[in-house]
């Protein structure tokens, strides 16, 4: 949590708007770092400003500035459909930030594993990037920018962590792809109507062309 707590800050502190929503984990402010006047944290349980169900989340369509969903499409039956509403209800060039597990990670082996514990973070459907990416793009996303990180074994006690620290500096250089938390930040992009209006300049010259024309074949016709 303070590895996506720092990136999440450092990526929201930049961007602006009206509104902006969190989705999930609502016991972290994933929106502290951020200047938007309405920040709203919204889950269907919990100390929040908007209980709900994330697959009809109430807001009107084309509303939102930034959606912040920290750990959401994979504890959730419906991820595709979430992300459909998080599509409806951001604006034209509106931007979401997505956390979550990796399985090419050594985080993902973990899960595999015969003792693997079953409460979270491991009883997750962890998505891989390319096929959050994917998704992504049909719904007419342009993936911004990726983040790896937490590449040492998940361990509970802080001697373990100490010991595997050297792990996150090389971790970033020589196998970056292999983090086991990911933070993708998304734009949705709209492509709007052009409207293409008539060359007058080249009717014009087409015009008197033919008028050219028409006045010389009426002269060889009199004479």
């Amino acid at each position: 949590m303070a590895w996506e707590q720092a990136r999440i800050d450092a990526a929201v502190a930049d961007l602006f708007g009206y509104n902006a929503i969190q989705l999930g984990l609502p016991q972290c402010d994933l929106l502290a770092q951020n200047r938007i006047p309405l920040r709203q944290v919204a889950h269907d349980s919990g100390n929040v400003d908007v209980i709900c169900d994330l697959r009809q989340i109430p807001f009107a369509a084309h509303s939102i500035d930034v959606v912040v969903m920290a750990h959401v499409l994979e504890f959730h039956a419906e991820p595709h459909q979430i992300l459909r509403e998080v599509e409806r209800v951001l604006i034209p060039e509106g931007e979401v930030l997505i956390t979550g597990f990796n399985p090419l990670s050594i985080w993902g082996l973990r899960r595999r594993l015969p003792n693997c514990p079953r409460d979270f973070p491991w009883n997750g459907h962890y998505l891989s990037l390319l096929r959050l990416k994917d998704w992504l793009q049909l719904l007419g996303f342009e993936v911004d920018r990726v983040s790896f990180g937490c590449y040492a074994p998940p361990c509970r006690h802080e001697r373990w962590l100490k010991r595997w620290r050297f792990m996150e500096a090389s971790g970033d250089r020589w196998w970056s792809f292999a983090g086991g938390v990911y933070l993708v930040r998304a734009i949705k992009r709209v492509h709007s109507m052009r409207l293409i209006l008539p060359n007058w300049k080249q009717q014009t010259s087409r015009r008197k062309a033919l008028s050219v024309v028409s006045q010389k074949e009426m002269e060889d016709h009199e004479r």
